[in-house]
């Protein structure tokens, strides 16, 4: 029995170390985290160097010419993944506030969080700069179909993956959710809700982006990637196309039917100046696209008076809604008051800078946005870049204050509805009684 004793205490000292030992090997958070970093800015090297060594090779007539065909195919997957990036910073903040960011989308359960959106942005940065490296590689050195054959297969992929009849591309009723919403914005035969109109609104920035890809599946029809068919400026798919117009105007079109669909449900006023707010970016898209297609005397004396007009017209009655309307100053309260204390939370909460930043950059980059909706002046893509990052950059800003606005309205109208329940329950309480004791 001793011996059976002392043959069993070692074993019984040994058990609780596994744990321990096996806890040692495991690494942090911490470490895990700044080892993916580490990978991904080692891999963004690694892009930029192929790229740029790809480039190089070209002759110097034919480098700019090429960066540009590229840069149109892929430039707008690149501000689509800036745009989830914000847009999972927009939940986060939702997250640590007290504003219900679900019940104000009516999301169910199963929606994306913020770590989920973030996770396909980070799938996005990948892939999206991996096809546009392979494309610059394989056309510099001489495999010109492979080349071509890149942003097909990823433009293909992007949209086969939306479609995706099941649940493995993340939840498929997130994804369902977007695609009924944008069939809402697209034939408003129903009730117009927050979620349609936000999305709406959203789109309305990404008009450059949409234009874009219009101008890239063309190509893609027409087989002129990595061609120089396209370099003619009247071709079918050149810079002076009438699709480019139009595909620019219809976020503002179905924001418009919006606006009259809800008159049509409500008789609210309102919604029929919002339609005209919409309305005036019309005129600034078509009169710009007519430098291309009148004589240029016509273009110096009538039309760019008229284009400068509207667009002058265009950007501060937007401004001035955005401020008055989709915000209502009265309510910057609370966007930023985090549940528990923080450093944002400290140095956003109720500070007048932040009101003063986001009026005066509102103010400039709806200015600025005009060059975009501007056909004749988008001449170097770089710039046209950068102002349409800006305005991602200004429509999330934009995001904040117009989500808190609608939870302000939601929690005032539910705290009016449980004061007229009490009031009633009290009337009842009051009121005499016919029967007898």
């Amino acid at each position: 029995m001793e011996g059976l004793l002392h043959s069993t205490e070692p074993s019984d000292l040994k058990i609780p170390s596994l744990p321990i030992s096996t806890a040692a090997i495991m690494p942090s958070p911490i470490l895990l985290w700044r080892f993916k970093v580490l990978l991904f800015f080692l891999w963004g090297v690694f892009c930029c160097k192929i790229g740029w060594d790809s480039v190089m090779r070209m002759s110097v007539n034919l480098r700019d010419l090429f960066l540009y065909e590229a840069f149109l195919y892929y430039n707008p997957l690149l501000l689509v993944t800036m745009m989830v990036w914000l847009w999972g910073v927009n939940l986060w903040v939702f997250a640590q506030s007290t504003i219900s960011y679900a019940k104000i989308f009516d999301l169910d359960q199963n929606h994306l969080t913020h770590r989920e959106i973030w996770k396909v942005a980070t799938w996005m940065t990948i892939i999206v700069p991996i096809s546009m490296t392979a494309y610059l590689y394989l056309y510099s050195h001489g495999e010109v179909s492979l080349a071509a054959s890149q942003p097909v297969f990823l433009y293909c992929a992007v949209a086969l993956i939306l479609i995706f009849p099941f649940d493995i591309f993340f939840h498929l009723s997130s994804r369902y959710y977007l695609l009924r919403t944008l069939w809402r914005i697209v034939f408003p035969l129903q009730a117009i809700t927050f979620s349609d109109f936000f999305l709406a609104d959203i789109l309305t920035s990404m008009s450059k982006v949409f234009s874009d890809l219009e101008r890239s599946v063309c190509r893609m029809v027409h087989r002129q990637v990595a061609t120089i068919a396209w370099f003619e400026a009247d071709s079918v798919c050149g810079s002076h196309s009438i699709g480019i117009p139009i595909i620019l105007v219809l976020p503002y079109i179905f924001r418009l039917f919006q606006c009259v669909r809800q008159y049509k449900d409500t008789k609210e006023k309102t919604a029929l100046f919002n339609a005209l707010k919409y309305s005036t970016a019309v005129p600034v898209i078509f009169l710009s696209a007519l430098k291309y297609h009148v004589l240029p005397d016509s273009w110096t004396n009538f039309y760019r008076p008229l284009w400068l007009l509207s667009a002058v017209l265009n950007s501060l009655y937007s401004f001035y809604w955005d401020v008055t309307r989709d915000w209502d100053l009265s309510c910057f309260t609370r966007i930023f008051k985090f549940n528990k204390p923080s450093l944002c939370s400290y140095l956003l909460h109720g500070r007048k800078w932040v009101y003063f930043w986001v009026i005066g950059s509102n103010f400039i980059l709806r200015l600025a946005w005009t060059y975009k909706l501007s056909a004749h002046l988008r001449h170097n893509y770089l710039t046209v870049f950068t102002i349409t990052a800006l305005e991602m950059v200004r429509r999330f800003q934009w995001v904040f204050f117009r989500v808190e606005n609608e939870w302000t309205k939601m929690s005032s109208k539910s705290n009016l509805q449980l004061s007229e329940i009490s009031s009633e329950e009290k009337d009842k309480l009051l009121a005499p009684s016919d029967h007898n004791v």
